[in-house]
């Protein structure tokens, strides 16, 4: 036998499946380059948008998907390719069929052509009623997302929930579609550029920490678009800068390993090898892969041509790995008992491989672009046919069959094509210009457009919010039950004590975490006590880092756990928004219903002093977080109530408690972890003739002032506490309210034209609101800047009873 191959001997069982094996990774591995530069082609032709592809790639993703088993999590980027084809939950006609952002969610079974071409996924979720798959017989992939590094603060959260399940016994037979006894591994993937992002560091320092099973593979083709890595990080390569996270033998810490991305047969033993620590060992792995190419560059966007010097692509060409790959492929011989060499392949059989691996991804291309285009032509000839029918009842118009030419010219050849936005534009464009005739042709015609745009709605705008039977606005109110004899008035922050007592005995997979939160329990003490009683696992601390926090409970969420997420105070929100708008409110959207986090995020907010720790930023939460219900409880009693709901629904929320209500008295409910505030649905807390007021939070007890001033110089006011502004008001009782009083005063604490904007829009036009008003409608809100330190500060610089009072007034003499 070779003396070279001799350590190849324990390796393989048998040459011919090793050899079935080898030549299957290289077929792969050229359908997937096939792909990558045959989508680029369509892209430059017109027939898609943008291109971005994992050319360059190949073989570390052929070598990780070797690890990679049922149960398993990826949390990756766009150059993963390879690895989705060679788990088996991507193949070529899908890939075809998302460059083209086709709307059929069996072509393109990621988003439905939400999101561009190379954002991969998994379905994590049962399309007829959004329930969870049985996780554990499937291979998952969370829904990529293009922001760089993002897609780093959720890997903390699925590697975290394999150990929590295997502390959690109690889990084992309740959550057994998510998780087996605690072996699954989080596999994340990150490009080398993309290092240099914050959230990366963020979070190795908390895998670092918590000892969690990720693999983490680098993927290092030396550029960040045309930024070389000597402008990204300070040391030579990435495994040095990392350095300080190594594991010692006296100190956690990370594996690191470094290999070179070309080499098939080390890029498979350290994968093995970086298995082995992660799912049995629990420690996070990095692995650094060295010397990629990236043969077409970034994207369709830009070619490399323009930023990589002759050396470096001359250099690429050269070492491009599936060549290295297949060199090295020609050369392998065993030498077999009876002396006699064998080798892999040869040159013929190779080359026979590349032809129909091109052969295969073309005819799997030309079958995506038909199906494409077919339901849309289907549309046309629709279109054609009521705009002849038109053309007979208005024969004086000559620019319908005009129209008409101008569908029939569109075709899906290689020259010229179209898309639905032409035959909805010319279709449209035809009744605005008929707008004062009338016919029966025209109203089919009308009809019909109106049916087939709200149904392309329905495939490009569904799914921002569940539509499950656990959505969260589909749970009824349970009013709190009070005793007069055993109920008795406690601090706010008792009330949610003693609530998210009874819910961790309620939910045993109910998890409550956050900076604080675990040993003090909490800045405000609203959790007192409950690590003890419950244990650090379901009840912990968190180092200062609020991406990584919100991204631990993303994960945990989408693992079958039921987290709480702490975020101290609503300015901190700002470190971990990103992260809250990028991926979790889009994340069922983007999937069109295939993935879910219904993660609670907890924090507080409102009125005190104090330009860092008295923040409002409603009205930026309301325009970032479309897909996370946004829910602004006046009291803690309500703010319990809102936590009941949603952990019986299944919808990610923000609740921001009042900062100011943690020492207001209020009663204690009886019926504690079982009452349930309503989920957009306002309420009337004081029923009046003269004004409509609408506000929340804080500034409902200053309403409240204001409205008994009123009453003493008989100025009747009816207030309405609108309890959640996503989702707003959805049994429109607001402008029942205003039918009566004809007049509308908006209250908060934002900034001028922040929430109040957004509530007024939603009363005056969604509602209809100004139809009933007498007057113009007012807004009173906080200055511009943040709120200076102080109680006089606070005073001229947030709504007070005073402004409330003269307000009102005003509006009334304005309107007499």
């Amino acid at each position: 036998m070779n003396k070279k191959n001799k350590n190849n001997e324990n390796e393989i069982s048998s040459f011919d499946s090793f050899q079935k094996r080898i030549l299957n990774d290289y077929k792969l591995a050229r359908i997937s380059r096939e792909t990558s530069l045959l989508g680029r082609k369509e892209v430059l032709n017109g027939k898609a948008k943008f291109g971005i592809f994992g050319d360059g790639k190949e073989i570390p993703q052929l070598a990780m998907a070797k690890v990679f088993k049922n149960g398993d999590f990826r949390s990756g980027y766009y150059r993963d390719q390879t690895f989705m084809m060679a788990i088996g939950v991507l193949n070529v006609r899908n890939f075809f069929s998302q460059l083209y952002a086709h709307s059929d969610l069996d072509a393109e079974p990621v988003s439905s052509g939400r999101m561009m071409t190379a954002h991969f996924g998994t379905r994590l979720l049962n399309n007829h009623n959004g329930s969870w798959k049985n996780l554990v017989d499937q291979k998952n992939s969370i829904a990529d997302i293009s922001s760089t590094a993002a897609q780093m603060p959720r890997l903390l959260g699925l590697a975290q929930a394999s150990k929590i399940y295997k502390e959690l016994k109690n889990l084992r037979k309740t959550h057994k579609i998510f998780s087996n006894n605690g072996n699954e591994v989080a596999f994340g993937t990150i490009g080398n550029a993309s290092i240099s992002e914050g959230l990366f560091w963020e979070t190795v320092n908390a895998a670092s920490v918590l000892q969690i099973p990720i693999i983490l593979s680098i993927w290092d083709d030396e550029y960040g678009i045309s930024v070389p890595n000597k402008y990204q990080f300070s040391k030579k390569n990435i495994s040095d800068l990392l350095s300080g996270f190594q594991r010692r033998k006296k100190e956690n810490g990370i594996e690191i390993i470094r290999v070179n991305g070309s080499n098939y047969m080390d890029l498979t033993k350290r994968y093995v090898q970086a298995e082995k620590i992660a799912r049995n060992e629990h420690i996070p792995v990095i692995i650094h892969v060295t010397d990629l190419t990236q043969p077409q560059g970034h994207s369709t966007s830009s070619s490399h041509e323009r930023y990589k010097s002759k050396e470096r692509l001359e250099w690429e060409m050269k070492n491009d790995g599936i060549k290295k790959f297949r060199d090295w492929i020609l050369n392998f011989k065993v030498q077999t008992d009876k002396g006699v060499f064998r080798n892999i392949a040869n040159v013929h059989s190779l080359n026979q491989i590349d032809i129909e691996a091109k052969e295969y991804v073309k005819k799997e291309q030309e079958m995506a672009w038909e199906a494409f285009q077919n339901p849309i032509e289907k549309i046309k000839d629709e279109a054609v046919f009521f705009l002849k029918k038109l053309q007979y009842s208005f024969p004086n118009e000559k620019w319908i069959q005009k129209f008409v030419k101008e569908l029939h010219s569109f075709s899906f050849n290689k020259e010229k094509h179209f898309l639905k936005k032409s035959i909805f534009r010319v279709v449209r464009k035809s009744l605005y210009f008929l707008e004062n005739k009338k016919s029966s042709c025209k109203d089919i015609l009308k009809k019909w457009i109106k049916k087939k745009y709200n149904k392309e709605q329905e495939n490009y705008s569904s799914h921002l919010y569940s539509l499950s039977e656990k959505a969260s606005v589909k749970i009824t109110e349970v009013l709190p039950v009070y005793n007069r004899k055993t109920s008795f008035e406690v601090d706010g922050r008792i009330v949610l004590r003693d609530n998210f007592d009874k819910l961790l005995e309620l939910y045993p997979d109910l998890l409550i975490f956050g900076e604080d939160v675990g040993k003090i329990g909490d800045v405000n003490q609203g959790l007192e006590g409950l690590q003890k009683k419950y244990g650090e696992t379901r009840v912990f601390d968190t180092g200062i880092r609020e991406s990584t926090i919100l991204g631990q409970g993303i994960g945990l969420a989408m693992r079958g756990l039921r987290p709480i997420v702490e975020i101290q105070y609503i300015d901190y929100i700002l470190y971990a928004l990103q992260i809250m708008s990028d991926d979790l409110a889009c994340l069922q959207y983007r999937t069109r219903g295939g993935q879910k986090a219904p993660v609670i995020i907890r924090t507080r907010g409102h009125r005190l002093e104090g330009i860092w720790h008295s923040g409002s930023p409603m009205g930026g939460l309301v325009n970032y977080l479309r897909g996370i219900l946004v829910l602004v409880p006046r009291n803690m009693v309500k703010a319990a109530g809102f936590y009941n709901t949603l952990l019986s629904g299944d919808d990610p929320a923000l609740v921001v408690e009042c900062l100011n209500g943690y020492r207001i008295k209020e009663k204690l409910p009886e019926n504690l972890g079982y009452f349930r505030t309503p989920i957009g649905i306002v309420e009337i807390t004081r029923i009046g003739k003269d004004i409509t007021i609408v506000t929340y939070g804080s500034t409902w007890r200053i309403v409240n002032e204001a409205a008994e001033e009123l009453s003493k110089i008989h100025v009747d006011t009816e207030i309405i506490d609108i309890q959640s502004l996503l989702p707003f008001d959805i049994k429109k009782d607001v402008v029942k309210s205003l039918k009566k009083t004809n007049r509308l005063l908006i209250i908060d604490e934002d900034v001028p034209g922040g929430a109040s904007a957004y509530l007024l829009q939603k009363i005056l036009e969604e509602q209809n609101g100004y139809y009933y008003l007498d007057s113009p409608p007012i807004t009173i809100t906080a200055k511009e800047h943040r709120p200076p330190y102080g109680s006089d500060g606070d005073y001229f610089s947030k709504p007070s009873v005073e402004n409330i009072v003269e307000k009102v007034l005003q509006i009334m003499h304005d309107s007499s």
